[in-house]
């Protein structure tokens, strides 16, 4: 068994910081980011890498709707505005899906 390289996503929350240097708010969400510091204390196993796998593939069908339907919304309103709020809301959606999958996929334990 070995640490899985998930942990490595919670150096995303360092993308945080930028909030306060440059006031943008919208950049104080990575700091959601730390939360996968806490899989360093876990070594990996096999159903653990099972549930990033599925959990995975929930992020990734949630991206390719939440894409199609940017990409109507995008076409019907023409803006930049809605490509950027679109692109953001698909993000999000994604990354809190992959961690709720993962979480509740790692909460059942050995359960299907």
């Amino acid at each position: 068994m070995y640490a899985d390289r998930i942990r490595f996503l919670g150096l995303l929350g360092l993308l945080g910081l930028l909030g306060l240097v440059t006031g943008n708010y919208g950049l104080f969400g990575f700091f959601g980011f730390f939360g996968f510091f806490g899989v360093m204390r876990k070594r990996s196993d096999e159903l653990m890498r099972r549930n990033i796998a599925r959990a995975g593939l929930n992020a990734c069908v949630v991206s390719l709707i939440g894409l199609s339907v940017s990409m109507v919304v995008v076409t019907t309103l023409e803006t930049l505005a809605a490509a950027a709020l679109s692109i953001a809301v698909v993000f999000v959606l994604q990354v809190l899906t992959f961690t709720f999958s993962f979480n509740i996929y790692e909460s059942r334990g050995t359960r299907e």
